[in-house]
Order: structure tokens, then sequence, then C-alpha cells
């Protein structure tokens, strides 16, 4: 039985140091892997260690074979993320607003464990994200769990919902009050975690973001409502209409310069049809919701983009531009 352990043990620790101490740029020689399991007082001779290393590639370990000098040299080859997908999911995670510095340190951390401690120390990088802040506390990330959780049960959820003061202070709305709602789905809408969600106290579909919320809670022994035809189409409109909700949704044609094109691409997707208007402008019909937040991007183009039709909504675009107008007076 001492032998079995030994030979588990031996196993376990070729596979830990592939997978920590290899890549294609560093390889190990048979000679060299038996003086590393010396170390750990397991004995291995040069024939074991290959039916070993043939093991490990039985399981479904990469291990791949090159030279060293005269000798086969061995190293962990594909790894079940690639370095360009790991660089992406860091940078995400270290500049993703919701989480706060110490958390992404800890995700970054449990990320570079996922290849070789020569590769990892690519990892450890700092995103610079101009204008932008992390998170001061942990509560979204739990917060999040929360939600999913009564999402996944299917049960109403309960919490408190906060906004800050002159002095940067939290301050529960409506003297701590607790809202009941009904999750559906979450949207990661530019930078922030929301719930959409059927409230009870508003009767009707409503947004919430998750960083906002405090004392989420399951209630396990409440089913959450089922929504109508039409809600289900309301929930999926706060999905997929990016960052313009709050208001009516409506069909609309907008204008744009050309150089702009990118932008709207970037924007509304690949799939978006741009219709040719002049040698210097084009046009594109998009669903929207009409809302304070439509027309903040929309004015941000300042005269390179205006609404051509709807002729009502066109009417809203100036009543806006002179109400904005107003405040200068």
């Amino acid at each position: 039985m001492a032998g079995l352990s030994r030979q588990k043990q031996k196993l376990l620790t070729m596979k830990q140091y592939f997978e920590q101490k290899t890549d294609d740029e560093h390889s190990i020689t048979g000679n060299k892997l038996i003086d590393i399991l010396a170390q750990y007082g397991i004995k291995a001779e040069r024939k074991t260690i290959y039916d070993d290393i043939k093991t490990l590639c039985d399981s479904g370990m990469d291990i791949e074979i090159t030279k060293d000098g005269h000798s086969n040299a061995y190293y962990l080859g594909a790894r079940t993320f690639q370095d360009e997908e790991l660089y992406v999911l860091v940078d995400a995670i270290a500049s993703c607003k919701f989480l706060t510095k110490k958390k992404s340190q800890e995700l970054i951390a449990k990320i570079q464990g996922l290849t070789s401690e020569y590769k990892a120390k690519q990892l450890r990088r700092d995103v610079f994200v101009n204008n932008r802040s992390k998170a001061m506390n942990e509560s979204v990330y739990y917060n999040l769990n929360k939600v999913q959780e009564g999402i996944f049960e299917k049960r109403t959820i309960s919490f408190q919902y906060y906004d800050y003061n002159f002095n940067k202070k939290k301050v529960l709305k409506h003297d701590g009050e607790v809202y009941t709602v009904s999750p559906f789905v979450t949207v990661w809408e530019e930078d922030n975690y929301y719930l959409v969600c059927y409230c009870n106290k508003h009767e009707k579909i409503c947004r919430y973001r998750i960083d906002r919320m405090a004392n989420v809670s399951v209630n396990m022994g409440e089913k959450r409502r089922e929504l109508t035809a039409d809600e289900k189409l309301e929930v999926t409109n706060c999905q997929s209409v990016y960052s313009m909700y709050g208001g009516e949704p409506e069909t609309v044609t907008l204008e744009f310069e050309n150089h702009l094109l990118s932008t709207i691409i970037d924007r509304f997707g690949e799939k978006v049809i741009c219709h040719q208007n002049s040698d210097h402008s084009f046009y594109i019909n998009t669903e929207v919701q009409i809302s304070p937040t439509f027309w903040g991007w929309l004015f941000k183009f300042g005269n390179e983009a205006r609404v051509i039709a709807p002729e009502n909504v066109v009417e809203m675009a100036k009543k806006q531009l002179e109400s904005i107008r107003s405040r200068y007076e």
C-alpha cells in the first residue's frame, strides 16, 4: 500500500510540476524530473518516468516532446485557456468598475494559476481606465450571487435601495423601505450590473442597479410572479436596447456624418443597415427607448447627428435642445 501511495504522489507531483513550471519555452528532461522528484523523497527511474508521462497523457494532459541538447524534454502544451484568452479575462477583470481593487486582484491571482508561473508574470499588469473608479466595497459581488440564486430558483428577492448624499454617504431610499421583486435577468451595461424584474411596489417591469442594493435576500417560500406576454416583451427590450432605457420604444431614423460609421457599428452591431443619404452622411432605422439617456447619447455628436423621422420624435428633440438652451439664459 505504501508503494501504491508513493506512486500516486509521484503522478500528482509530476502533474503539478508540468502545470506550474513548464510551457512551450520551458521544458524539462527526464533526468531533471527524476532529480526534482528526489527532492520530495520520491524515487523514480528513467523507464518509469516515461511510463508516468504516458499515463498523464492518457489522462488528458497535452505533454509535448522537444529536444534539450541530445535529450528528450517535455512540457505542457495545450491548456484549458490559451494565453490570449487569459489576457482578455485579466483585462476585463482589472478594468471592471463593479469589482473592488481587492477582488480584482484576487480573481487575477486565481487566473494566474491557469498557466505556468512564467506566463503568469505577464498577467500581473494594471489596466489604466481613464476617469473611472473601482467599487469601494464587495457587496455587489455578493448581491449578484443572491440575485442569480433568485432567478435560478424562480423566487422573489428583497432588498433595500440607496443613493448618495452630498457628503458621499449612502442613504437608503424611502427611509429604508424593503423592495420585493420577481427577478428575471441581469444586464451588464456600461460597467454596471442591472436587474430586470417585476417590482411589486410599482406594479411594472423595472431595472435596478445591483451595486445600489443593500441587504439582498432570497425569499425561498415565495415564488416569483409570472409575466404576461407583453411583460416578457418588455423584459426582452430591457436587454436589447443598449443603454437607452427608461422610455417608450420607438423606431426612429437617425442621420450621421460618414466619419461616424465605425462608431455606429460599434454601438448597434454589424447587422445594422446603413443607407447612404448624401456624399457626407448616412442614416439608419433602429428601435430605441426615448429617454434622457437616449438624448444624452445622440446630442454628444453635436451637429454631426440628428433625428430625421418620425416627426413627433423630431419635435421632441427640438424641445430637448430648447430646454438645454434655456438653462444658459
